[in-house]
């Protein structure tokens, strides 16, 4: 197990303080604030873990407040509903008092029906594509040495890009995004598991995809970005330590804010989830950032 996968597994082994609360270390992957995947991928576990027989098939949540990292997020679940096929959890994220987030999940029992799927782009495949890791490495002297360290630190999922942007030189291009994405290591046989892995993933990258059309990145001083909600919809079974396709687009971006969509496809074209979010990117004077 890598140091750096270990380090989001601990972040989901939450330690359950009483029935229905739990909580869960921070940790700092961009800067002062809490990535917005950790939010969703310990929420989604805390729900998970009051639930017996049945695996998420959507969750819808909203950042309220930014998260402070040096602080463990204490989270409530509510109960709301457990019917024959259905069972409804209401979490609560809590820093210092405050909602910083707020999500409902739905879980379901696997049932046989209808079926259909969109069909998956066709991309490159992963192998000979290099990590984003080793992008970032070739543009660290364009990098401020305040976000050096934090720029460069290796991801707990790897990202290949299939069509990389320098954030330090953006240019304008069609709102698509498409990225292979799988874990730095094989991990335990828990369907939730790879599910909170997958939600902490799905924040890689999805809110700048509205950004790619106006040639800016949440890198430039002048750009004010921040997650606003997050939904996701589970379709089929998968494994986050094999490839998975990320392909992202943008319909919309008005009144400061950015919609953006993502499908997840496995390495044989199966689509296994949808996600959705809404960005608030705003332009202000330029000024210094770091």
């Amino acid at each position: 197990m890598s140091d750096v996968m270990q380090e989001v597994l601990d972040l989901l082994d939450l330690e359950t303080i009483e029935k229905g609360i739990f909580r869960g270390p921070s940790r700092n992957f961009f800067g002062k604030n809490v990535f917005g995947g950790q939010v969703l991928g310990q929420a989604l576990m805390a729900a998970g873990r009051t639930v017996e027989g049945r695996l998420p098939h959507s969750l819808h949540g909203y950042f309220l407040r930014a998260g402070d990292v040096k602080t463990p997020i204490v989270y409530q679940v509510e109960t709301i509903r457990d019917g024959k096929s259905f069972c409804t959890r209401n979490v609560k994220g809590i820093q210092h008092g405050e909602n910083i987030f707020l999500m409902s999940a739905s879980f379901a029992v696997p049932e046989e029906g209808l079926d259909h799927q969109s069909t998956m782009p066709e991309v490159q495949g992963p192998d000979d594509l290099p990590s984003e890791h080793q992008l970032r490495a070739l543009i660290a002297p364009m990098i401020p040495e305040k976000i050096r360290s934090v720029f460069e630190r290796e991801r707990p999922v790897e990202i290949r890009p299939i069509d990389p942007v320098n954030p330090f030189a953006p240019v304008k291009k069609e709102a698509v995004r498409r990225q292979w994405m799988k874990s730095q290591s094989r991990l335990p046989d828990d369907p939730l598991l790879h599910m909170c892995i997958l939600a902490f993933a799905s924040d890689f990258g999805l809110m700048s995809t509205a950004m790619l059309p106006h040639g800016v990145s949440v890198i430039q001083s002048n750009v004010h970005a921040a997650s606003l909600d997050h939904a996701m919809w589970f379709h089929r079974d998968f494994r986050i330590d094999e490839w998975l396709l990320y392909d992202m687009d943008a319909p919309n971006a008005s009144a400061s804010r950015g919609m953006n969509f993502g499908r997840v496809f496995k390495q044989d074209g199966t689509l296994v989830a949808t996600v959705a979010q809404e960005g608030l990117m705003r332009l202000h004077e330029v000024q210094e950032k770091y």
